[in-house]
């Protein structure tokens, strides 16, 4: 009988680093699904989850049959209930997309993959995606980060990040922190030292993703283990 997949939770906040850690993972070849890359999937051009949202948004936030992103963002961003709205469009259908997904990977073979979602905790995600691995870097760079990466104004990113569970919460309930304030080169190696560290605790050989350096543990460089 196959084993079934262990799947944890990866998270962090708005330009904390959390993709620099996915890509990291994945270069080991843990496979990782992107709840963002599946919520652009569910309103691609002609699903039911984009008439859903041209019937209950501003007709301009659909433009030539393809969602305008920053429009809706500027909505919803805006006021909690648009977003509470839009959350109830497409949330079930995020979910559906990740059970299927996740399905695969298990009738594949994969003993391990990852959950890379923003809203973790806000959503009540983490009873079922433990252990739960937190990105980390203080308010102040991810606020320039942001800035930087989506040309926004200083109080478009302030509202992006207001919008989510304060990043301190976030790693006081993580069972591994992985912090990004440092170099990239750190944060691989914090994130090869928490796999390392998770392939122990789950029973998955960590020699599956790390070879020789399956010996590295969750204490390593730029990590902390709250688990």
């Amino acid at each position: 009988m196959q084993a079934r997949i262990h799947v944890f939770g990866l998270t962090g906040g708005i330009a904390s680093g959390k993709s620099l850690v996915a890509e990291q993972l994945r270069a080991r070849g843990v496979p990782i699904i992107d709840a963002d890359a599946l919520a652009r999937e569910v309103v691609q051009p002609g699903s039911e989850g984009l008439s859903e949202i041209a019937r209950q948004f501003p007709p301009d936030v659909v433009r030539g049959g393809e969602l305008d992103r920053k429009r809706l963002a500027a909505i919803v961003f805006a006021d909690p209930a648009e977003r509470s709205r839009l959350e109830r469009i497409t949330h079930p259908r995020i979910q559906a997309l990740r059970s299927a997904r996740l399905a695969e990977l298990e009738a594949a073979g994969e003993p391990l993959a990852g959950y890379d979602v923003p809203l973790l905790f806000e959503k009540g995600l983490e009873s079922e995606l433990r252990p739960v691995v937190v990105v980390y870097a203080p308010e102040p760079l991810r606020l320039a980060r942001a800035m930087a990466r989506d040309a926004s104004t200083e109080a478009e990113a302030r509202a992006r990040l207001a919008a989510q569970l304060p990043l301190e919460e976030k790693v006081r309930r993580a069972d591994y922190v992985i912090d990004n304030s440092g170099p990239p080169a750190a944060t691989r190696a914090a994130a090869d030292a928490v796999l390392a560290t998770l392939c122990a605790a789950l029973g998955v050989d960590p020699a599956r993703y790390l070879g020789a350096q399956s010996q590295l543990t969750g204490g390593g460089a730029g990590s902390d283990s709250h688990a």
